[in-house]
């Protein structure tokens, strides 16, 4: 499967130090940890990790809990990491949507597998959607309401029928979270929805009335792979 980049919220760097070791050697990504709810709310802004591995206590006044109602706004996947058990911590857990609870202690291998069937739950019901940072906010767009997504320096353009958004974020890291049979690359700078062309040229594909470049790299497999 596709290496899952995770963030990590742990208050006991030992413990921060053994996640991440374990994670890294089983293949996954690392891209930070904190031990507060205000550090981990800022890097998870910065880096917009896959996934969050998070404690319930936490440094501070705010615990995981008040981190998990923050990441459901922002429809951030997260998975509790625990070994708080009892009815009060239940019942709060309750109001909040993770993909999973594993409870400490845990070996290298239950984490390894809890981690990747509630990332694998995850994508299947998920798969229609894509989710992008775009001016602040996350948001969640269904792939075939995208039209093509179009290279700028170290950001790309996705665009839809009623909007365009500046993703912060190149165009094959963001390619990467796209459906393959649904989306092809026409030209080093472009990518476009199978679904949404209209016509092909001998330099183009039109997607509406906009022109596409088509290179002659990808000439053929866009005719095999186009039903017009």
């Amino acid at each position: 499967m596709k290496s899952i980049t995770i963030y990590i919220v742990e208050d006991e760097p030992l413990i921060a130090i053994t996640i991440e070791t374990a994670l890294l050697k089983q293949g996954f990504t690392i891209c930070g940890d904190a031990d507060t709810v205000e550090d981990a709310k800022n890097d998870i802004e910065k880096y917009n990790p896959d996934l969050v591995l998070l404690d319930i206590n936490l440094e501070g006044d705010k615990d995981g809990i008040d981190l998990a109602l923050h990441l459901d706004k922002k429809n951030i996947p997260y998975l509790y990491l625990t070994s708080q058990t009892d009815p009060e911590t239940i019942a709060r857990v309750k109001e909040t949507s993770p993909l999973g609870y594993i409870v400490k202690p845990f070996t290298e291998t239950s984490l390894r597998s809890n981690i990747e069937l509630a990332w694998h739950s995850y994508l299947q019901n998920n798969s229609d959607f894509i989710m992008v940072r775009s001016e602040g906010s996350l948001l969640k767009i269904k792939q075939q309401d995208i039209l093509y997504l179009k290279a700028f320096d170290n950001y790309c353009y996705l665009f839809t029928s009623e909007k365009k958004h500046l993703i912060p974020f190149t165009l094959k890291h963001v390619s990467e979270k796209l459906t393959p049979k649904i989306f092809v690359k026409t030209h080093r700078s472009y990518i476009v929805n199978l679904n949404k062309i209209s016509s092909l040229q001998t330099d183009s594909v039109m997607v509406g009335n906009i022109k596409i470049p088509l290179s002659n790299s990808n000439k053929e497999i866009i005719k095999q792979r186009v039903s017009l």
